[in-house]
């Protein structure tokens, strides 16, 4: 299959138009639409019209170190691990670290950042495993490889079509396609009573769901279907119809749909910006119908705790998500949000450049940082609006 070249025709003239802007080389970049330290050169002559709205100095700063960190703790196999140089999760937080830095503009061929995400996209590739219905991406197996796979095929969705080497291209496309039809074969059934819907668990074959995994899968598969990828409409009908079920009477989501419990807001806010991924959208960015109302009474769940300042389990996770959600909704939310979660943010930064996430370790806080605090720039296609 060939790269889907819409979407690198997108990438490009995005990178083109941050060129233009900037008046200097694309490689002197150290994100985006900014070109900074990275080079040696000083941004603080900058004019602020060439920042994007609701970014500053401090916050490229901030991001510029962040970037440095992670490049300085990846392994030369292209891999991260949840606390640096250490840790566990290989999956998950190299997908995570190329996605914070494509997030900067960076592709698999170009960009200040191009070697570390080839790295990683060949490693992720290189971790992939066969299984009986397709295969494990990024994965050598463990007790929770399903959030592995998903992050990986969310992050090499993005490189298809970015990717200038064509025997890579078909690697990434084969693997793609077989991790989508992993992630089909995989899903649960809540049986006909409840139209089929369906979530995912920890491992392929449990027959089983909860929330966090289902968000990374249903994600993945529409970064996949919007990369040319063929992915089954109904696999993805059949999660929205899974969240639709376990949403509760105070609009949020609860943990899974054998456990219910009450709402969780790190997995309510994730649903949010799976909703509006998968095309589901509350009335005020676009919806209508029943589904918009389900979405908007999530939204105004969430609203009403996802306050930066509130401390809840799993900040940096809900945040992640609840931060794509408000830049896909934009106008007076995004504007209201974006400003309170950037300065959060820089507040909470190491000396070193890292931020340490949810105790999980400083790779996976500071991809999920950096993925927030680059969205101004709209460079990922999952993300845009």
């Amino acid at each position: 299959m060939r790269p889907n070249r819409a979407i690198d025709t997108r990438w490009a003239a995005r990178r083109a138009a941050a060129v233009a802007a900037c008046g200097v080389l694309l490689g002197c970049g150290v994100v985006g639409v900014v070109c900074g330290e990275a080079a040696g050169q000083d941004i603080s002559d900058l004019p602020d019209s060439l920042l994007p709205e609701m970014m500053d100095r401090e916050t490229v700063k901030a991001i510029d170190a962040g970037m440095k960190y992670l490049a300085r703790v990846q392994h030369r196999s292209g891999q991260w691990l949840s606390n640096g140089r250490y840790g566990s999760y290989p999956g998950a937080m190299t997908a995570l670290g190329g996605l914070a830095m494509m997030a900067g503009g960076s592709t698999p061929a170009e960009g200040p950042y191009a070697k570390e995400v080839r790295r990683a996209m060949r490693f992720l590739l290189n971790a992939s495993q066969e299984y009986k219905d397709g295969m494990v991406i990024g994965s050598s197996g463990g007790s929770r490889s399903m959030y592995g796979h998903g992050f990986s095929m969310l992050f090499l969705a993005q490189c298809y079509g970015m990717q200038a080497d064509e025997d890579t291209s078909e690697r990434l496309s084969e693997a793609l396609t077989q991790g989508a039809k992993l992630t089909a074969s995989a899903q649960s059934d809540l049986g006909e009573k409840h139209g089929h819907a369906g979530g995912w668990y920890y491992t392929p074959g449990s027959n089983n769901d909860e929330g966090s995994v289902t968000v990374t899968q249903l994600q993945a598969l529409r970064a996949c279907r919007n990369a040319g990828i063929k992915v089954n409409k109904d696999t993805i009908a059949r999660a929205v119809r899974y969240l639709k079920h376990c949403q509760q009477a105070d609009g949020g989501i609860c943990y899974s749909a054998s456990n219910r419990g009450s709402s969780r807001p790190a997995i309510s806010a994730a649903a949010v910006a799976c909703f509006y991924a998968a095309g589901v959208y509350d009335r005020k960015a676009g919806g209508s119908g029943e589904e918009a109302k389900m979405v908007e009474r999530l939204v105004n769940y969430c609203k009403g705790r996802m306050d930066v300042a509130r401390r809840m389990g799993h900040w940096f996770y809900a945040h992640y998500y609840y931060a794509q959600a408000m830049y896909q909704r934009g106008g007076a939310d995004w504007k209201a949000y974006y400003p309170a979660i950037r300065d959060k943010l820089l507040s909470m930064q190491a000396p070193d450049g890292s931020w340490n996430g949810d105790g999980t370790g400083t790779v996976y806080g500071t991809a999920m940082a950096l993925t927030i605090l680059q969205l101004p720039y709209g460079y990922l296609p999952i993300y845009e609006r």
